[in-house]
């Protein structure tokens, strides 16, 4: 039976232009198991960064809840949201964000220095996961060192570097060419499957909702089959 890690339950989320609400997200609710990749689908602005935002803790819903293991995380304070951010989910954008005066071995490592750990206590797991993505060889290169593909590829290893029980991806491969695309589509998968871990991914990539265990389609603020 598969195991249920996240719970989203009612979530609705408005956003006020003077006096007038614009309501972007009506009632959503779903959730997720361990080891599955669900894709968001739906036009531009239907809501889907809207929703990956409120998953990963990084906004907060104007109504509805979200559980991790049975938890209301927006019931904890501040400071508590961020750690569990911190420890418990990992995020991938379209564009990479790494920090271009480090290497790729110290971007992958640092959520776990800002987590409070030293690079000696997890240069072993950064390098791994560098192996992992196909990048053991470029370590001790820095991004500009690196192709856009390669960089990317950094971005979903530092993703994985606390050991995350979820990872949001928005548009992880809509800056890439078709080729490094679908490289990166079959990593996802592949990482997916050997680490267990649960992706929750907003995509515009037929290729990559082709993959996915589950697609759910933003319209309208709501969920639609």
């Amino acid at each position: 039976m598969a195991e249920k890690i996240v719970q989203v339950s009612g979530i609705s989320k408005s956003y006020f232009i003077g006096k007038r609400e614009l309501q972007v997200l009506r009632g959503i609710d779903f959730t997720m198991d361990r080891g599955e990749i669900i894709a968001v689908v739906g036009a531009s602005g239907a809501g889907k960064s809207t929703l990956l935002h409120i998953v990963g803790t990084l906004d907060k819903p104007t109504g509805g809840k979200v559980l991790f293991d049975g938890e209301d995380v927006f019931k904890l304070t501040d400071e508590k949201i961020a750690r569990f951010r911190s420890l418990q989910i990992g995020f991938v954008f379209q564009f990479h964000h790494l920090l271009p005066e480090f290497t790729a071995l110290e971007n992958v490592a640092m959520p776990a220095l800002i987590a409070g750990l030293k690079l000696s206590q997890v240069k072993g797991r950064a390098l791994d996961l560098l192996a992992e993505v196909g990048l053991a060889d470029r370590a001790e290169h820095r991004p500009s060192e690196l192709s856009g593909g390669e960089q990317q590829r950094v971005a979903v290893a530092r993703a994985l570097i606390n050991g995350p029980k979820v990872v949001l991806a928005d548009e992880p491969s809509g800056n890439l060419d078709s080729v490094n695309a679908e490289s990166l589509h079959r990593l996802l998968l592949d990482l997916c499957r050997n680490h267990s871990t649960t992706f929750l991914i907003a995509t515009h990539n037929d290729h990559l909702t082709s993959l996915a265990h589950r697609v759910f389609k933003i319209q309208d603020g709501v969920l639609v089959a």
